[in-house]
């Protein structure tokens, strides 16, 4: 059995060919997996080819990362039945590789003592001092893989998980046990990531922009949609259509159409989120009240554009103040953790409603300046919350990324990420194809331009896309105060 060249080979292929997305599955995760199955042998007195044989499972446990995520350790079994016989291993050894792979299966069932080892290699980390930072990662990896769509999903799980565990060697138990005790401990000791996000408690700065955004808000409903039967998306959207069809007072509606979202919210996102927003609506339904009801124009086109422009402002300075005007995205929010369906169908499928029922009962013209002024107030909604200064992720595939990175870092001032990967496999060329260094870099969408165009400097044939990013943190960017 030749185990270190199967161990060159078996880097060599994860190096090169595991997924970018796989940030705690990586090659570094079988390389500290082997060192760990190695150690833990050593207690136990492993020598000899049931040693060969561990060490060989260790390196090839996660090598079916390589074909799938789902299932890998079946793939793994897959390539370790058509690789070792290349290297001196019998039929016998490649099934005692399997079982050994196949232990690490959660919920793990080792079913000899060179399984146990394994297993207790495989979640080795769990009483390192390197614990979070590890599973950090992982939560991110299963992020990329739709895996956890929270942080307080993921720490619930990690808690059970935790208590649920025990390693299965004596050596583990001695080494391990202590930290990973202290690891859990911390753990519960967490706040639920949801209720550490921007929702603690009123601030003078939120109350002012709570004020002025409610201000603001009233405004566009009473002196542009409200006088020229216009509507809008969202609760306010289902508010006005009751309104205008049944004649009830729009602060009334507006107010019991948000009171169940506002519970809802209580448990969903947090009771500081949901004071501010009952704050924030029964203050809105104050103004329409107090307000007269005075139209700035009667031209449609203005009003649907305006009316849309002050709506979105104040919603925007409302959200700004950790809150929100429109129940809308809570009850997307709700619906999405039920359901298969992103939050932005969600609230789509909401406002096709609201439109529809608009263009019936008022007419198709109505419902088109609706649409509209539901497009300017989104619009509005962004740049109120994001600024001008929204990030932009862009990915850079070029021959010349060396001179590219350089001028990226110490011309535009930028951190960049370089990933590993393979350009060419072109129509009629596809066995022509070489390494090269993909670089992703966050910049402002101000700065696109001038990106693109320094790049293009370089080398004018290379591949450039930039998608939008919500939320940034850490790293080299300039960032601007968030309330």
């Amino acid at each position: 059995m030749q185990l270190e060249a199967v161990k060159a080979a078996v880097f060599q292929k994860l190096e090169n060919k595991l997924p970018s997305g796989l940030i705690y599955h990586s090659v570094d995760h079988t390389k500290s997996v082997y060192k760990n199955a190695g150690e833990l042998a050593a207690v136990g007195g492993v020598t000899g080819e049931p040693l060969i044989i561990l060490l060989t499972a260790a390196l090839l446990h996660d090598a079916g990362f390589l074909e799938t995520y789902t299932g890998h350790e079946e793939a793994s079994c897959k390539i370790a039945a058509e690789m070792l016989p290349n290297f001196g291993y019998n039929s016998q050894q490649i099934e005692q590789v399997q079982s050994i792979i196949m232990a690490t299966k959660l919920p793990q069932q080792p079913l000899s003592p060179l399984a146990e080892i394994m297993c207790d290699a495989d979640l080795y980390y769990l009483g390192t001092v390197n614990y979070t930072a590890t599973a950090e990662n992982l939560y991110n990896e299963m992020q990329n893989y739709g895996i956890y769509r929270s942080r307080d999903e993921w720490l619930q799980q990690q808690i059970a998980f935790m208590k649920n565990h025990s390693y299965f060697t004596a050596g583990a138990k001695q080494k391990l046990d202590k930290k990973k005790a202290e690891n859990l401990d911390i753990l519960q000791k967490m706040k639920p990531a949801s209720k550490e996000l921007k929702h603690d408690g009123f601030k003078a700065g939120d109350i002012v922009m709570i004020v002025f955004g409610v201000l603001i808000a009233a405004f566009a409903l009473k002196s542009f949609l409200v006088p020229n039967n216009f509507f809008d998306g969202g609760i306010t959207g289902i508010s006005l259509l009751v309104h205008e069809i049944y004649h009830i007072n729009l602060a009334v509606v507006i107010i019991i159409a948000n009171l169940p979202l506002i519970i809802v919210s209580r448990y969903s996102i947090s009771l500081h989120f949901a004071i501010k927003t009952l704050f924030c609506i029964i203050l809105l339904g104050a103004c329409l009240i107090l307000l007269p009801e005075k139209p700035i124009t009667s031209d449609l086109l203005l009003v649907s554009i305006f009316g849309g422009v002050f709506l979105g402002i104040g919603i925007g300075l409302t959200m700004r103040a950790g809150c929100a005007l429109d129940g809308i995205e809570v009850l997307a929010l709700y619906t999405w953790r039920k359901t298969s369906f992103t939050i932005s169908e969600i609230i789509m499928a909401l406002n096709i409603i609201i439109f529809s029922i608009a263009a019936f009962k008022f007419g198709v013209p109505t419902a088109l300046y609706s649409i509209l002024t539901y497009f300017a107030a989104s619009k509005t909604v962004d740049y109120v919350v994001e600024g001008l200064e929204a990030y932009t992720g862009v990915t850079i595939i070029s021959g010349k990324s060396d001179i590219i990175k350089d001028r990226l870092v110490n011309e535009l001032g930028r951190g960049i990420t370089v990933y590993k990967g393979e350009r060419g496999y072109l129509p009629g060329k596809f066995e022509v194809h070489e390494d090269c260094d993909i670089i992703f870099t966050v910049i402002t969408r101000l700065e696109l331009r001038k990106l693109k165009n320094l790049v293009s400097e370089v080398d004018h044939k290379a591949f450039v896309f930039a998608s939008t990013i919500r939320e940034t943190s850490g790293g080299i960017i300039k960032r601007r105060h968030m309330h």
